[in-house]
């Protein structure tokens, strides 16, 4: 693989989770450079535009090998998978299949028929090696951690091109209304006060374009196969100073309600390595705090018809 964008417009990708908040950025973006893009659902959806829809379920290997067979794709970028904090017993089979078989399946797939690079995402909510014994907090954060491990151990074992990008709390333009961004910045929009926890939790943020940058970058920066990779800021922001923002950008006459919800009970606070990210991808988010919350305000702004 090539260290350039360029290569990029000669390659066959396939992007899961294509209708979701990131997958749908990064189709956006590599639909721009000219790539021949490859989207996944598990309902049929229409092509549009250069974009072609794609039906399967990743929880069946039989489909995963069969979707190999068809598209042989250069490239392969998972960002699909049920996606939940809760502890709730009934959120362990649910997570483990649509998290952690389904990307066994494409390990095994592109071990199996070939393909240049699979891009996985890891997450904050995985327990640091560090932090002593490992003990998931979640079904979620138990699954995207084996998931890194096998990730690991097919790199070692079976040279699989797997590369993990691990994005932080990325918001930004066509992000779920319930996330806490776009949820404040609605009922400001609104005019009305949000509800909130303390908003003392300190988060590092990420601006979309960004987290879509540092997805590039690991696509095509060479001999970095196995590796992990933090996207994020490297600073620590609380919520209630990001919700105070919003607050000066929409209408500083509104009080938030803090404390008139509760907390979560566990709490990850992690700051990205940055510098680990620079050294190898020549990548540093380029956007600052005020300026993407301004463009997602905007953005809201214009499209809730506020």
């Amino acid at each position: 693989m090539t260290n350039t964008l360029d290569s990029l417009s000669q390659q066959r990708i396939l992007v899961t989770g294509a209708s979701g908040f990131l997958g749908s950025h990064l189709c956006d973006r590599l639909s721009q450079l000219g790539a021949e893009v490859h989207a996944l659902s598990r309902t049929p959806k229409q092509d549009s535009g250069s974009l072609r829809w794609w039906q399967s379920n990743l929880e069946s290997l039989e489909e995963v090998q069969q979707l190999f067979r068809t598209l042989k794709p250069d490239l392969v970028f998972h960002l699909s998978g049920y996606a939940t904090g809760a502890a709730d017993l009934k959120q362990v089979l649910p997570t483990f299949h649509s998290q952690l078989v389904s990307k066994i399946n494409l390990l095994m797939a592109a071990t199996e028929l070939g393909c240049q690079r699979l891009v996985f995402t890891a997450s904050l909510e995985e327990p640091q090696s560090e932090a002593g014994e490992i003990t998931p907090a979640s079904p979620y954060a138990a699954s995207k951690w084996a998931g890194g491990a096998y990730s690991r151990m097919f790199h070692k074992l079976y040279q699989t091109p797997v590369v993990l990008a691990r994005p932080f709390m990325t918001y930004g333009p066509r992000q779920n209304a319930n996330k806490i961004i776009p949820s404040v910045t609605l009922s400001l929009l609104r005019g009305e006060a949000p509800r909130l926890g303390s908003g003392l939790r300190l988060v590092d943020w990420i601006y979309v374009d960004d987290v879509i940058d540092g997805f590039l970058a690991i696509a095509h920066t060479p001999g970095i196969e196995g590796l992990t990779f933090d996207l994020g800021s490297g600073d620590l922001v609380s919520i209630r100073a990001v919700v105070e923002q919003l607050v000066a950008h929409v209408d500083p006459r509104i009080q938030p309600q803090f404390g008139a919800l509760p907390d979560r009970p566990v709490e990850t606070v992690r700051t990205a390595d940055t510098a680990f990210a620079y050294a190898k991808l020549d990548w540093k988010p380029a956007t600052s705090l005020t300026d993407g919350l301004a463009q997602t305000v905007a953005w809201y702004r214009d499209h809730a018809g506020y």
